[in-house]
């Protein structure tokens, strides 16, 4: 079964051509009333012009529904082309029985309704309409009465019949490439969107199983991590230590190092594809920011750091590890990449929260922009390298945002999060996320 995007897609590519064959049910308006006026006022041949305008009435009247029809509901399949083309396949039927059957020049122009069925229809309705126009082919030939024209084919561009061949075939000529044009720019546009919802579900798939890798990692490392926790705890009670303040100092530094240890451990875990909010806390949106940038800082080898904050409201928000992760990723980016100086910026309107870090570093290279956001696309020169900003991009994305990554002219580069507040901050009413 296809997927529920999938369909959304074929049914608005489906919408598009519905459109392009109202449009193009007008040209033969247009020209059915230009053919029939030359045809009577000019050539003289004589036609059932009661008959001919009433099919031409339904078939005008069958556009003004169709456009009212589809300008409301925007979901069109199989069927519901299926039928729009038959209907042209009747109308052109009826009046080529009214004029001449297949001694009419334009009956070539059922080979337009098939190449058009070919574009546009599944397979079985593609090749049932190639039945249905033979059918009605051989029904003209049996039924209707022959047209009145001379038999000059021999005078060349001076026959009436073989100047209607011409224009029949400029005719078809014309249309199939403007319309077929379109159709093929409709189709291609639902191929590239088809693609990359693909390319989705595939590196949704990689994060699930680096989810699955990390659970066990986890699994495996929380054992000896929580061991050397309580050893590390021992060693903070033993006198040797205690009258010690070097010694005391650097005990201290590897509690911070093992519990960042852990926290890096459980963010990977919500990175990875844990649902987001589990173990979340209460907070503001400006705490939570101000407490995110304030322990990366307090982590991190770091020369100058500046960070400006200016939100227009300060809004209650779930303070989850894949919201913190994601911007420490960021940042740990930033700060590889510029030991020097990092720069964090953050503001907020009504809608969006805004973030952006920028570094002076080397950039990011021509290939790594090209490719931004895929798994295993950087510079650093490592196997699993580049894994941060793809769980940077997954998560915004997750969260209906978006991320950009440039290069600044005057050196460096600068990475912009921007995430409906919508999708981080509390109801203030509900208190649970939005």
């Amino acid at each position: 079964m296809k997927s529920t995007e999938q369909s959304r897609l074929d049914h608005l590519t489906g919408h598009r051509n519905m459109l392009l064959l109202i449009q193009l049910r007008w040209f033969a308006v247009a020209g059915q009333i230009a053919t029939i006026a030359v045809a009577k006022l000019m050539l003289d041949i004589h036609l059932p012009m009661p008959q001919m305008v009433e099919v031409l009435a339904c078939l005008i009247g069958f556009n003004i529904a169709s456009h009212l029809r589809w300008h409301e509901q925007r979901e069109v399949g199989n069927h519901e082309l299926l039928l729009a083309l038959s209907v042209d396949v009747a109308a052109l039927t009826l009046q080529l029985y009214l004029s001449g059957g297949t001694t009419n020049p334009f009956v070539f122009l059922y080979l337009l309704q098939i190449a058009l069925c070919a574009m546009l229809l599944e397979a079985w309705s593609t090749w049932a309409m190639v039945v249905v126009c033979t059918l009605c082919v051989a029904a003209l030939a049996l039924l209707a009465r022959p047209l009145d024209l001379p038999l000059d084919h021999d005078r060349g561009l001076a026959s009436f019949y073989v100047l209607g061949l011409l224009l029949c075939f400029m005719l078809n000529a014309a249309l199939l490439v403007v319309f077929m044009t379109r159709i093929q720019d409709n189709l291609r546009l639902r191929d590239a969107r088809l693609a990359n919802l693909r390319q989705q579900a595939a590196e949704q798939e990689h994060i699930i199983r680096m989810g699955l890798l990390a659970s066990g990692a986890a699994h495996e490392l929380g054992t000896p991590l929580s061991t050397l926790a309580v050893i590390l705890g021992d060693w903070r009670r033993m006198p040797l230590f205690r009258q010690n303040p070097e010694m005391l100092e650097e005990l201290t530094d590897m509690q911070d190092e093992l519990a960042r240890c852990k926290s890096i451990v459980t963010g990977i875990l919500m990175s990875a594809g844990e649902a987001r909010g589990e173990g979340a806390e209460r907070s503001t949106l400006q705490a939570f920011l101000e407490q995110v940038v304030t322990q990366w800082r307090g982590t991190r080898e770091l020369g100058q750091f500046e960070f400006e904050l200016k939100l227009k409201t300060d809004l209650p928000l779930a303070a989850d590890t894949t919201l913190r992760q994601m911007i420490c990723n960021v940042l740990d980016n930033a700060q590889e990449a510029s030991p020097a100086w990092v720069r964090v910026s953050a503001h907020s309107d009504d809608d969006w929260l805004t973030l952006q870090v920028t570094d002076r570093g080397p950039g990011f290279a021509a290939e790594v922009l090209r490719q931004i956001g895929k798994p295993y696309q950087s510079t650093k020169g490592r196997q699993g390298g580049g894994l941060g900003l793809f769980l940077v991009f997954n998560v915004a994305r997750t969260l209906g945002g978006t991320v950009r990554a440039e290069n600044r002219p005057d050196g460096g580069a600068v990475v912009t999060l921007r995430l409906p507040l919508r999708a981080i901050t509390l109801d203030d009413n509900s208190g649970h996320g939005s």
